[in-house]
């Protein structure tokens, strides 16, 4: 096809006006950063939320199961239940109260879980997490009045306690007498130090095992609910999963979901995402407008090849397809370009991960990344269309040009 010989031979011919090419390199340049950068801020958008997700996940269960009266009794009987339903991984039961964890060095509030260490291990990521010690060494206290518990990293040097410590629990629930409620104290053997990398539950968590903590609320043998793992392809789907659960273990029983449970965090990331996504396409925005100056420019200068053109039989819309072309070439160049450098520096961020993050503030050491499929899909297609549309005011300038008022 002639358009495209004639449009490439434009690209390629040195313009009388140099800076008509310094236009089209910086408007080559501008799609390519724009490009490069919607990548990199994308990938590191699904790298934090992907790894916030893992984080969460690692110290909560996908599903957790519960009884509208508050308390389950007979925990074994629906844990056994629940692991007959398909997708399910495993399942245990816990109990969750909030209470003081004192030493000789001072208190503070925390988050105490009981648990079975049997069944949680297939559970929650705990024992992955473990610094010190082993989640089964609950099950194993030297003596059953000091009950052993495992503390967060950043708790326990609040607490300035290691391994092998005493710690002191108080709950202000303790028995009603004359003089009134007397606070419950239970004195602890500090056996572990886990750090899950968030800070928020490494400065306020402590596990102890499920008798021990039955014991120590008065509860007898009853459970706060069940924990509920799924296969790891199905956690998009674990609200289905819950509601599976509900009808297999019968009435008066709810199911929380990881997403019901964090949706406005998540939320937030996906709104965030697409702000993002907005602002650094205005760089892409940019560079298209420097595209239509390019090709206004050329489009004048090239007046009378134009009207040559039509005065030897060319059509209107062969002189547009001419323009729309070099637009093309030049969009899909930034383009290619933008897309080949934002996976390269994706790789490089990814492999030597020598972005570092303060672990007091982000869930995570080091910047993650994660590109998806679909973002550099969407990016190059963006792309290509915000190009493209720059190219059509152009295009139909130059075939409107008339070879009679030109070549006069």
């Amino acid at each position: 096809m002639f358009e495209w010989f004639v449009g490439l031979r434009y690209l390629r011919a040195k313009h009388r006006h140099g800076f008509i090419s310094l236009i089209s390199l910086i408007s080559v340049a501008g799609i390519t950063v724009g490009v490069i950068a919607l990548i990199v801020v994308l990938a590191v958008y699904s790298g934090f939320t992907d790894g916030l997700r893992d984080q969460i996940l690692g110290v909560n269960s996908h599903i957790i199961v519960q009884h509208i009266g508050g308390k389950i009794d007979n925990y074994q009987l629906v844990r056994d239940r629940i692991m007959t339903v398909k997708e399910v991984t495993g399942a245990s039961p816990y109990l969750y109260t909030q209470t003081l964890l004192s030493s000789s060095s001072g208190g503070t509030g925390v988050v105490l879980r009981g648990m079975d260490p049997a069944t949680a291990e297939n559970v929650i990521g705990l024992s992955k997490q473990m610094l010190e010690g082993s989640i089964f060494d609950l099950n194993s206290s030297i003596s059953p009045q000091v009950p052993n518990i495992i503390l967060g990293k950043n708790l326990a040097s609040d607490l300035r306690v290691r391994p092998g410590d005493k710690v002191r629990l108080i709950t202000p629930s303790g028995p009603l007498t004359p003089m009134g409620v007397i606070p419950k104290v239970k004195t602890c053997r500090v056996s572990g130090i886990f750090e899950t990398g968030m800070f928020e539950y490494d400065s306020t968590l402590a596990y102890m095992s499920l008798a021990s903590v039955q014991k120590f609320l008065g509860l007898g043998d009853l459970v706060h609910g069940i924990e509920v793992t799924v296969k790891k392809k199905a956690l998009n789907r674990a609200d289905q999963i819950g509601k599976d659960i509900v009808k297999k273990v019968g009435r008066g029983f709810i199911a929380k979901d990881w997403m019901m449970m964090n949706r406005n965090l998540f939320a937030a990331f996906k709104l965030e995402k697409i702000g993002m996504f907005i602002c650094v396409a205005l760089i892409i925005l940019v560079a298209a407008l420097n595209i239509i100056s390019a090709l206004v420019m050329v489009v004048m200068e090239k007046s009378k090849d134009i009207a040559i053109l039509k005065s030897m039989g060319a059509t209107s819309g062969s002189i547009m397809r001419i323009f729309f072309i070099q637009g093309t070439v030049i969009a899909l160049t930034g383009t290619t370009l933008g897309v080949a450098g934002g996976l390269g520096l994706c790789t490089l961020l990814s492999r030597y991960q020598f972005i570092e993050l303060p672990s007091n503030v982000y869930p995570m050491t080091t910047l993650p990344i994660k590109v998806l499929p679909m973002d550099v899909t969407i990016i190059a297609v963006s792309s290509m269309v915000i190009t493209l549309l720059a190219t059509l005011y152009p295009s139909w300038k130059a075939s409107t040009v008339h070879p009679a008022e030109v070549l006069s």
